[in-house]
């Protein structure tokens, strides 16, 4: 049940950063809730999980997926850089979470 809450919290991340994006662009009432719901939800999944799992493994693997996400929605839809050595970056993030999850 604990990873559940942890890719549960890192999707409603993403739907935060995604709104943080649009927020900052247009100020209304529907970007603020969609950022500040998604952030404040994914706090409240990412704390649930911790009466699964250790704190240190849910969280480096709920900040680094929800880093590696908000890169490729940068990259997929706000035209962010698609260089190199961000999708090697990229590629590490995803090999250490994959990591951490398959030692613990």
């Amino acid at each position: 049940m604990g990873w559940v809450y942890v890719l549960l919290a890192a999707t409603a991340e993403l739907v935060g950063v995604w709104g943080l994006n649009v927020f900052s662009q247009r100020r209304n009432l529907k970007n603020a809730l969609i950022y500040f719901g998604g952030l404040g939800l994914s706090f409240a999944l990412i704390y649930l999980s911790f009466k699964y799992l250790p704190v240190s493994i849910a969280y480096a693997v709920f900040m680094g997926l929800g880093t590696a996400g908000a890169v490729i929605i940068n990259m997929l839809f706000f035209g962010d850089s698609k260089s190199w050595s961000r999708v090697a970056s990229l590629v590490l993030i995803i090999t250490g979470v994959v990591g951490l999850k398959a030692l613990s």
